[in-house]
Parts: C-alpha cells; sequence; structure tokens
C-alpha cells in the first residue's frame, strides 16, 4: 500500500470548532456524535488519526483557519464554530488555538512537525521503517492569511512553524479576493507574498479568486501549488480552476491537489440537498480530475491528493464509496485501470507533493 501525501486537512479546526478528538477510531467518533442537532456534518466524519494511518497518510498539509475580513460585522449572536464572526485579533488567537492542538498532538505523540528537510527525511525513513508506531507527519499551512494581523508578523508565524499561505479563503480577506468574490490583492496582500517569498514560504493559490490568483502568479517568484482545487472544465463554478490557470500554475512546477468534496466533483450539486447515492458520484471521478492536470501538463509530475475531508462536510458529500479518508488508497486501482503506470501512481500520491514541499523547509 502506498503512502499518500493529502496536502489539506483542517484537522485542528475539527478540533477546535467542532469538539471532535481525532485520537478515537472513526467509528468511535462518529458514535459520539449521535444525538447532536447543530451541524449536518455529526456522526458523518471520515477522517481521526488511526483511519489517517490505516490509509497511510503518511504526511499531510495541515492548516490553522479563521476568517475576519475587510466587510467583517458583529453577528447578533456568537457561534464558536463560525469562521464568519471574528474579529481580525480574534483571527489571530483562534489560530493560535489551533497551533495549540498541533503541539499538544505532537507532545501526546499523534503527530510529528515537520519543520526543517532534516525533520522531512527522518519522519520519511521512520515511516517507512514503522508507520504503525510512527507518529502522522504534518506540514503547517493556513487557510485565507487574516490571522496575520500585519504583513510584519509574518516572521513571528515562520518561526512558530508556518510554512505556506493561501492569502484568502471564503469572500474578501486583508490581503486577496477568495471564492465567491473577485478583485486584486490588496496593498497588504503584495507585501505579504513579497515577505513569504524572502522567507521561502509556499504559496497555496487554492480559494484565490482569478484576478487576485493571476497577479499573485506574476508576482511570486517562490514555491506554489493548489493544494485542493478541481477543474472547472469538468464542474463549472469560481471554485474550481480554469485552464488557463493550471496551465499557469504548471508553468511554475507546481503540483494541483484533487478535492474529495462531491459538490466540485459533480455539476448542480446543492449542498445538504444533494446525496451521494442520486448523482453516482465515486472515487473514479476523483480520477476524472486529476487527468485533466496531467493532460493539460503531458505527463504526470503536477497532480496530487488534497483530499479536504474534514473541511466542514462528511461521508453527507463525498463520494458514495469513500466513507473513510482510508478509502482514498482506491484511486490506485483507478488509475491503474486507465493505464497509469505504477511510477505515475506514486507521483500522484506522494511524489509530486514531497518535491515541491521540501522546498519549502529550512534545511
Amino acid at each position: 500500500m502506498r503512502m499518500i501525501v493529502d496536502a489539506h486537512l483542517d484537522l485542528a479546526w475539527n478540533a477546535a470548532s467542532y469538539d471532535r478528538d481525532l485520537t478515537l477510531p472513526l467509528d468511535e467518533l462518529n458514535a459520539a456524535e449521535r444525538g447532536m442537532d447543530d451541524l449536518h456534518i455529526r456522526g458523518n466524519a471520515t477522517v481521526s488519526f488511526p483511519e489517517m494511518r490505516r490509509g497511510n497518510i503518511g504526511l499531510s498539509v495541515v492548516t490553522l483557519l479563521a476568517r475576519s475580513g475587510p466587510a467583517h460585522q458583529r453577528q447578533p449572536n456568537y457561534r464558536r464554530t463560525s469562521l464568519d464572526s471574528v474579529y481580525r485579533i480574534g483571527a489571530y488567537a483562534a489560530a493560535y488555538g489551533q497551533l495549540a492542538c498541533y503541539r499538544l498532538w505532537e507532545q501526546q505523540g499523534h503527530l510529528r512537525m515537520i519543520r526543517t528537510k532534516r525533520d522531512l527525511d527522518e519522519h520519511l525513513q521512520n515511516w517507512d521503517q514503522n508507520r504503525d508506531t510512527t507518529p502522522l507527519g504534518a506540514i503547517l499551512s493556513m487557510e485565507g492569511a487574516d490571522p496575520i494581523v500585519t504583513p510584519a508578523q509574518l516572521n513571528e508565524w515562520h518561526e512558530a512553524g508556518l510554512r505556506a499561505i493561501g492569502p484568502a479563503h471564503y469572500g474578501h480577506s486583508h490581503y486577496a479576493a477568495g471564492t465567491a468574490v473577485t478583485g486584486p490583492l490588496t496593498n497588504d496582500g503584495r507585501e505579504l507574498i513579497d515577505r513569504m517569498q524572502h522567507l521561502g514560504m509556499g504559496l497555496d493559490a487554492t480559494h484565490l479568486c482569478d484576478e487576485s490568483m493571476h497577479e499573485a502568479l506574476d508576482r511570486f517568484e517562490g514555491t506554489v501549488w493548489a493544494s485542493h482545487h478541481n477543474s472547472r472544465a469538468l464542474v463549472p463554478g469560481d471554485r474550481q480552476l480554469p485552464d488557463d490557470l493550471m496551465k499557469r500554475l504548471i508553468e511554475k512546477d507546481a503540483v494541483i491537489g484533487v478535492a474529495s468534496d462531491a459538490w466540485m466533483l459533480h455539476p448542480g450539486w446543492v449542498i445538504g440537498k444533494t446525496t451521494p447515492a442520486e448523482t453516482k458520484v465515486v472515487i473514479a471521478m476523483l480520477a476524472d480530475h486529476i487527468d485533466q492536470v496531467c493532460q493539460l501538463a503531458g505527463n504526470t509530475n503536477h497532480s496530487g491528493i488534497g483530499s479536504d475531508l474534514d473541511g466542514g462536510f462528511g461521508n453527507e458529500q463525498t463520494p458514495a464509496d469513500l466513507k473513510s479518508i482510508a478509502d482514498l488508497q482506491r484511486l490506485a486501482e483507478v488509475l491503474q485501470e486507465r493505464g497509469y503506470t505504477d511510477e505515475d501512481i506514486d507521483r500522484i500520491f506522494y511524489r509530486n507533493w514531497l518535491r515541491v514541499l521540501r522546498s519549502v523547509l529550512p534545511d
């Protein structure tokens, strides 16, 4: 069973906002949520540490996630799980709360936070020798840069272990325009990107609107990727990558990770209403988006996995044959049936991500 590098998981957000104990076996985690009615995802989780180990998810890019944005308005009530009702100082504090989750999991031996190339090499060797007892590897990224209160604060976050940033999430951040809106980078966004390049950090283009993404790619000369981004040519919508931006990313030696969210795999999906069974969304559809990247590139050097399987949805919104993150292993058989070689699948499962992730890790 091949190792998988999953380039996008919101582990600490799930713990801090959903009060999930990711150390539990998946069945126990979901059983503990039965009867809860605050969120439609309750009891439908697909990610826990034991399931990651079972699926040979030896390394993942894990996020800090909290939004504020220039259009912030105080809400009439407060929900701890809301990302939209967070002041900028609240976004900073929320991200540090999630960072504390990762630090505690590391102290407890569940994770190893990968901060340097040496860390990565040691982790991969240990994982190869005994993955049953080796902690899960994790590289820290930030989804939406609002927790960084000013660009000058970036050094603090880098010293804390942050190695990559996506400047926006949904809507306008203080740095860029994200999903569902449009616009350029802000002046602070331009400064942030320049500072990221100086520090050798990675730029995650995921969620940037087309205009902000084009500008970011024009400006940023460092390592870039799209952690969890599917094809707009296959499933329309501004959340998806159009072919011209895929080609620009490929030209920059980027990797584009396929996401497992069913509304990104089936045109016309209505969140909360459409079901995997009625649409017949299956894991094989992930291969369609992988193949789109490979066809545009002319090779298999730029496609990977960025499942986003814990990104605010559960198995009510995954392919019908994907109930656990461990089921990502089924992609290998699908790709083999489509003519991909073992070497191709190795690249897609882990080698491509190792190439770009290594470049943002200090010596």
